[in-house]
Parts: structure tokens; C-alpha cells; sequence
């Protein structure tokens, strides 16, 4: 009998003792190598005499696979279908099938014939397949307030079993409600492979605060788990609200540039505009502003501004437009006389209260409002502003007032000059115009000083003779004439000079009076003396004849006697 036949026969004898075990699982990976194990892998009983691998059909027939005998090193493979180059045997007794797929989801059974038994082990095998990836489709860009708006759609592609999905916001579940959060999920089978790919879709109508919303599309699958977020996404509304802004820092006042703006609530914010001017409508294109150039005051009152595509939508607001005018009954240079009445007028015209203020000559005169002189002088005269201020606008006008009058001497005085040959002269006047001096004698060195109304004039004279000088000042207005007495400068030193002579005289006469006496004394005392030497010689006695004559003699008796 040839093998085939004993294993037949053997096969045949043994039916009676066929025992079936439970069904177990098998998990393969698409692609992959299914391992099946022979009775979950327990060790071949000790008479084994060979191991057949079967499969049921999708017919409900049974196909053989392969035949593996204790006595023979390799299997045999029975199959003539699609498993006929994919299926072998390991040492375990482990069906093996390359390339796994959908198909392959089917029960396989292994037959063990043993010298004692046959048993068959039924094996289910599953094949799973990872989505090949999970991907955003149709991803909005904005959301519409209370408006079902298409969020996304999460995408599962080729997976074994289908994926599913949930969708999250702020990481909190969302339940679909048909109205706020629609979701719509769809599987489609590749008819080659088997494999599934699932969509779900997620629509919302979101809220005002849902700007910073963050959107999650949860997928779930037998081996993995994914999240892909969506957002946040910016929410547009209608506008429910306009308003108008004045874009001025300060009060409007005329001749400034005010600038209209219209803000609507909506979002995106409306890009165009009615702008109501004085009854005028203005369309503005592609902005929210409108510039009223170079303001009057006329031209204050209420400003209006309404959406372009909904002009119920507006809003209103009142301009104040601030103006001060300012001018006075005197400008330029005003010309009074010494002594006049003079007032100033104040004429103003304002959109409030201003404060008045006056200045001379860049000087705050303070608490004046009103300029009124009764007797006008020479210190009135001078460069007068009125400031008038009233929020951010101020005015100002200004005049020269001149004070004129007839010119005064004030004083006439002289005073030795440094060398002490001459004598300065000094003229001082008052009036306006400014006088011109003239004088009565001819000088040198003039000076000549002018402050405000007062002049002062200055000679240098050497008189050689006593002078009366005259000064005199003039202007359009008069004159004025002063004089003062003037000495000689040469007689006054002639004058001392002689004095200091005659007391040097004096002292030398009075020397040479006393020195002439004592010598005149000495002579006379002489002449006694011979005298009387000569009368004791008794010359007068024997009538001797006197040298001299009778004048002289009677000369000599006076000298005696004057002695």
C-alpha cells in the first residue's frame, strides 16, 4: 500500500474519533504576515502523524491549504487559489500567510492526526488596517454668528475597521443638536481593498465670544488614536450698533481741521459710509472718516453717519465750534499830546467769556482790563498789547502810543572839567519830539544822551572872559532858553597868582624895611661916634671949618634927629 493510500485509509479509520475545539483569534496587520497558531501554539502530541491546514471558502466550502507530515521536512501545498504562493508552515506547525489582507478575514482550521485521534482547531482571523492618515478638509476661514457654519471636515482614509469621530471646542465634547452644532459622518469602501474611509463634518453657529474658540476633531481607531485641531477662527456679525467720533483732542475751534469718524460694531467692520454734512450725503468708499477742512463758525450743530447698506444704522453727533474776534479803537501808532485824555476801546466778539489781559512794553500790567488816562505824560508813551484769551484761542492787538510836548529845561549847571583849563556845561530838557539844543558860544567835546522824553547835552568851553551862556532846545512843538554865568578860567588865575606875589613883596619888604633900619642905625651910630670923638678934641673950639656946608649940615642935624 503506498503512502497515500495508508494516509487515506488512516485519515477514513480515524473520522470516528474527530473532536472540534472552540474558536480562537487571530489579529494580523494589513500587509503583513498572518501567524496562526496550531492549537494556540501547544506542543504537537507524541504520536502526531501530520498537520493539515484548511480554510472555509465564501462559499461555505472547504479549501485545503497545505499538508504538513512528521515523517517528511516539507509541507506540501494543496492550494490551487489566491493562497497558493502565501501560505507555508513553521516548526510550531504555525499556518503563515504573507501580505494580509481584508480577504484573508476568514476562519482557518487546523487538523492534528495523531496514531489515537483527530482534532481540529478552528482560528478567526481579523486583519486591522491604521488609517494612512487623518487630514482637515474644507477648513473655514470665519465663522457666522448664530449662523450653522461650516468648521471642517476631519478625514480618515483606507482603515480596517472604520474610524469614528468626535468633535470638541475648548476641549469639551459637542453634541450634535441640529440647530448650533450639526455633524455629519459618512464611511465609503474601497471595493478592491475593503478598507474603509470615514468623514465627519462639523457645522456651528458660533457666538460673539467664540473669537478665541479652538476646535478638535477626535478620530478613533482599534490601534491609534488622533487629534487634529481647527481654529481659532474670527467671527463675523451684521453691525447692531454706529457710532460717531469727533477726533479732536481739544475744543473745536475756527479754522481747525475736524476729522469725522463712523465705527460700526460688525465684524468685518463695514468699509463704506453716509456721511450727513449740513444736509448734504456724503458717500465715503473704503474708509470710516470724513475731514471737514478749514472749520467756520457757522458752521456748528449736528453731524450724522449711517452704514452704506443700511441707513437706519446711524448715529449723531453735535460740533461746538469755538471763534474770538478782537479789535481796538486805536492800532498802529497813535500820536497824543502832553496832558490829552486818551481812551481805549475794547471791541470783542466771542463764543464765550475771554479774559483780558494788557501789557507795555512787554510788562503784565496787572489787574488792568480797561486803558483810560485822563492827563497823559511823557511815562504813558510806550507799546501797548491786548491779549484776549478764551479756552485754546487767544487774540492780540497792539499800538504805539507816543506822548509829545513842548521841550523844558529841567537844568543848567557847570562844573570844572579834569584838565582844570575848562568847564563842562550840562543841559538837561524834557519833551517829545526829541529837542535840539543850540548854544550861545562855541565848545568842544559835545555829548548827547536820549532816554524816553529826557535829553541831555553836554559842552566843554575855556573862556577867557567872564560869559553868560545861553542853552536853548526846540522841537515842532516850542522852545525853551536857560542861561548861567561862566568866569574867566585865565582870570582866576591871574587873580590868584597876583595874590600870591604880593605876599612874597610884602614879606621881602618887611625883611628889607627891618634890615635897612638896623643898617641905618649902624651909620647913624657911626657918625655920633666920630662926632663926639671930634668935640672932645675941641675941633669946633679953634673955629675949623666944617668940611661940609650949611645944607648938609642942617641935612645931618635932621638925620640925627630922625634917628
Amino acid at each position: 500500500m503506498d503512502s497515500a493510500a495508508f494516509l487515506l485509509l488512516a485519515f477514513v479509520n480515524a473520522v470516528t474519533l474527530l473532536q472540534v475545539w472552540g474558536t480562537d483569534n487571530v489579529t494580523a496587520l494589513y500587509g503583513e504576515v498572518i501567524v496562526i497558531p496550531c492549537n494556540g501554539g501547544a506542543p504537537a502530541p507524541a504520536d502526531l502523524m501530520f498537520v493539515k491546514w484548511k480554510y472555509e471558502k465564501d462559499d461555505g466550502t472547504r479549501g485545503d491549504l497545505l499538508i504538513k507530515q512528521v515523517s517528511s521536512v516539507q509541507a506540501t501545498v494543496q492550494a490551487t487559489d489566491q493562497y497558493a504562493q502565501r501560505v507555508s508552515i513553521d516548526a510550531n506547525f504555525s499556518l503563515l500567510i504573507s501580505q494580509a489582507t481584508l480577504k484573508d478575514q476568514k476562519t482557518f482550521t487546523c487538523m492534528v492526526v495523531s496514531g489515537s485521534n483527530l482534532i481540529e482547531y478552528p482560528v478567526s482571523v481579523l486583519v486591522y488596517k491604521i488609517p494612512s492618515s487623518v487630514q482637515i478638509m474644507d477648513k473655514s476661514k470665519v465663522l457666522q454668528k448664530d449662523k450653522p457654519t461650516m468648521v471642517g471636515t476631519c478625514v480618515a482614509a483606507n482603515a480596517n475597521p472604520a474610524t469614528t469621530f468626535t468633535w470638541k471646542k475648548n476641549g469639551k465634547p459637542l453634541l450634535a443638536d441640529g440647530k448650533a452644532v450639526v455633524i455629519s459622518s459618512s464611511i465609503k469602501l474601497d471595493p478592491a481593498t475593503g478598507l474603509s474611509t470615514t468623514s465627519s463634518t462639523l457645522q456651528y453657529a458660533a457666538s460673539k465670544e467664540d473669537f478665541a474658540a479652538v476646535f478638535v476633531c477626535v478620530s478613533t481607531h482599534k490601534l491609534t488614536n488622533q487629534e487634529e485641531e481647527l481654529g481659532p477662527f474670527p467671527i463675523y456679525y451684521p453691525s447692531e450698533k454706529v457710532s460717531l467720533e469727533i477726533m479732536s483732542k481739544g475744543p473745536i475751534v475756527e479754522g481747525d481741521n475736524v476729522t469725522l469718524k463712523c465705527h460700526a460694531d460688525g465684524n468685518p467692520p463695514p468699509s463704506s459710509f453716509f456721511f450727513h454734512i449740513k444736509g448734504q450725503k456724503m458717500p465715503v468708499v473704503n474708509s470710516d472718516n470724513y475731514t471737514l477742512t478749514n472749520i467756520s463758525r457757522e458752521a456748528g450743530g449736528e453731524y450724522k453717519c449711517s452704514l452704506a447698506d443700511n441707513e437706519k444704522m446711524e448715529a449723531s453727533q453735535s460740533i461746538a465750534v469755538s471763534y474770538l474776534d478782537l479789535s481796538l479803537t486805536s492800532s498802529g501808532k497813535v500820536v497824543k499830546a502832553l496832558g490829552d485824555t486818551f481812551h481805549v476801546t475794547i471791541e470783542k466778539n466771542a463764543s464765550g467769556d475771554p479774559e483780558v489781559s494788557w501789557t507795555k512794553n512787554g510788562k503784565a500790567m496787572e489787574g488792568v482790563k480797561k486803558l483810560q488816562f485822563s492827563k497823559l505824560t511823557y511815562a504813558d508813551a510806550g507799546v501797548y498789547v491786548c491779549e484776549v484769551s478764551m479756552t485754546s484761542l487767544t487774540r492780540r492787538q497792539s499800538f504805539e502810543l507816543v506822548v509829545e510836548g513842548k521841550p523844558m529845561i529841567t537844568s543848567l549847571t557847570k562844573d570844572r572839567a579834569d584838565d582844570a583849563d575848562s568847564k563842562v556845561l550840562t543841559c538837561e530838557a524834557e519833551g517829545v519830539p526829541e529837542p535840539n539844543f543850540q548854544w550861545s558860544v562855541n565848545s568842544t567835546g559835545v555829548k548827547s544822551s536820549h532816554t524816553n522824553s529826557k535829553v541831555t547835552h553836554k559842552i566843554t568851553v575855556t573862556p577867557s572872559v567872564n560869559l553868560t551862556v545861553t542853552c536853548r532846545v526846540s522841537n515842532k512843538l516850542g522852545e525853551d532858553t536857560m542861561t548861567i554865568n561862566v568866569s574867566s578860567v585865565f582870570k582866576e588865575k591871574t587873580d590868584k597868582r597876583d595874590s600870591q606875589e604880593d605876599s612874597e613883596d610884602q614879606a621881602k619888604l618887611i625883611v628889607g624895611v627891618v634890615v635897612g633900619l638896623l643898617v641905618a642905625a649902624a651909620i647913624v651910630g657911626l657918625i655920633y661916634w666920630l662926632y663926639m670923638k671930634n668935640s672932645r678934641q675941641g675941633s669946633w673950639k679953634t673955629g675949623e671949618k666944617e668940611l661940609g656946608t650949611s645944607e648938609e649940615s642942617t641935612k645931618l642935624e635932621d638925620n640925627n634927629h630922625a634917628v
